[in-house]
């Protein structure tokens, strides 16, 4: 569903649409309705969003390098374990103890 697509991104389903349509006008994405069913709009990337996507992976890892390159790969995958972890913990809800969630 495009709300798992967007909750990571910290997006709301509200702001799908606008931001299909921006990509769509950069050229990046092209959409159309689904042959099977037509309440399903298909997305896919145009060759300048996959050119896109390429310079922003050699982008990340150039800083993924200049930030951990210092690590080894063992420490890095502690890094991204740990990451991983104080994410959850800032997801997770923050209720004290006996008070009621409104």
């Amino acid at each position: 569903m495009a709300s798992d697509l967007l909750r990571p991104l910290g997006l709301y389903a509200g702001q799908e649409l606008l931001l299909l349509q921006l990509r769509e006008r950069a050229g990046m994405v092209t959409r159309h309705a689904s042959a099977d069913d037509r309440r399903v709009m298909l997305v896919s990337l145009t060759s300048a969003g996959r050119e896109l996507c390429g310079q922003v992976e050699d982008i990340w890892a150039e800083l993924e390098e200049a930030s951990v390159g210092c690590l080894s790969s063992r420490e890095r995958g502690q890094l991204r374990h740990l990451l991983a972890m104080v994410e959850g913990q800032q997801q997770a809800p923050r209720w004290p103890a006996g008070s009621a969630q409104v």
